[in-house]
């Protein structure tokens, strides 16, 4: 039987690398850090979601190094037979104060704990509007649930309006939307999205991953930066960005909400509780949080200085002031080509294409971190001009 299946696997598999959507990986050889190590050698890393640098922080590897130590390798179990901790309780105590949230829940990934919201809380009688650019794992776990579907455009205020006015009948909605839309780097009107959700009796439900750690004045995220904390009914996020960069996810939202979560959640109930050292690291990158201001003014000034200077050498940038700067290259296979040029000069960067960006609108997403220097920074724009006159020659 797989004879058939391999022959045609291999033709689907020849179908994406001749339209120029093959996603290799690379591997590097060193600590994830504004420069790493890769088979070529040495590059400046513009490709991370290492927004503050703290991947390779001394104090979180050394709290992790300590955990091991203190707790172990990993739990071999889930949360509710023998699975938690003191440190897995304490991570969560932690979130929930630095989020503004009653409660928080742990998970494995963000994919996993946007994977276990929607299927506990709505049944068939609810409606999900979802904003129609959010996380694929978002669209995953509105999939898994029995609720009716809904999605407005991009920020679409009107659109989400007319959904609200079109799902009155649903015994509970929610709203659903990306803080910060990782493709794009544009930010979610949450002042609005309260709003709506207020005057039409809604919840609303928002996914920080690219924004907790260095959005808003203390890094609490979209809701801080938008003054909208107390609004927002549940946040979900990721370790594994700005908050160290290992892996891990939670959910933090109203008591009741957590509670349902930790008794009906699939992914919590059936995945192995967090690794302790994942835990413990994330307490310190929580401690390193309250004094990060210096860090987060130096992604700004990076973010700033790159945008500001690709603009001017006539690169096509996607409007916004976050760190996500996506380069717009149009074609896949160009943007492709693109990035292997920058790899030559020393850029490590990614040409997304689709199906993770739309058709046509092929990029180069660049990452820009308070790890890099403001010297990395001039020497990546020299990179991207000198990569577009190869091209072009």
């Amino acid at each position: 039987m797989y004879a058939s299946v391999r022959d045609e696997l291999r033709a689907t598999l020849d179908e994406i690398r001749d339209a120029g959507l093959y996603k290799p990986e690379r591997v590097i050889g060193t600590p994830q850090s504004a420069t790493v190590s890769v088979p070529s050698g040495d590059v400046l890393n513009f490709c991370a979601n290492n927004y503050l640098g703290l991947a390779d922080h001394p104090e979180v590897v050394a709290a992790a190094k300590e955990a091991l130590d203190r707790w172990g390798y990993g739990m071999a179990s889930v949360r509710f037979i023998c699975g938690t901790q003191d440190v897995h309780k304490e991570l969560e105590q932690r979130l929930s104060a630095f989020l503004g949230q009653e409660d928080t829940i742990l998970y494995s990934s963000c994919f996993d704990a946007n994977g276990g919201v929607f299927e506990t809380l709505l049944g068939a009688e609810d409606a999900v509007i979802s904003d129609a650019l959010n996380h694929a794992s978002i669209i995953d776990g509105i999939r898994l649930s029995k609720a009716r579907r809904h999605r407005y455009a991009n920020r679409d205020m009107a659109d989400l309006e007319k959904q609200l006015k079109e799902t009155q009948d649903a015994r509970r909605r929610l709203i659903v939307t990306d803080g910060v839309f990782s493709m794009d780097g544009y930010v979610a009107p949450l002042p609005e999205i309260c709003d709506l959700a207020d005057r039409y009796d809604a919840m609303v439900m928002v996914d920080d991953s690219h924004a907790v750690g260095f959005v808003g004045a203390g890094g609490r995220g979209t809701p801080e930066l938008h003054g909208v904390m107390d609004r927002v009914d549940i946040i979900t996020g990721t370790l594994g960005k700005a908050l160290g960069g290992a892996s891990g996810g939670y959910v933090a939202a109203r008591a009741e909400i957590v509670e349902l979560l930790r008794q009906r959640s699939r992914p919590y109930l059936f995945s192995n509780s967090l690794a302790p050292v994942i835990a413990a690291a994330s307490l310190k990158v929580l401690d390193l949080l309250e004094s990060a201001g210096d860090l987060r003014e130096k992604l700004t000034a990076n973010t700033k200085l790159f945008r500001t200077s690709m603009t001017e050498a006539g690169f096509e940038i996607l409007p916004g002031d976050h760190a996500i700067a996506p380069v717009m290259i149009g074609d896949a296979a160009e943007a492709g080509r693109m990035a292997e040029l920058l790899l030559e000069r020393g850029v490590y960067v990614i040409g997304f294409s689709y199906p993770v960006v739309p058709m046509g609108q092929a990029r180069i997403r660049v990452q820009l971190s308070a790890a890099h220097s403001t010297r990395d920074v001039e020497r990546a724009v020299a990179a991207f001009v000198d990569a577009r006159a190869a091209m072009a020659g």
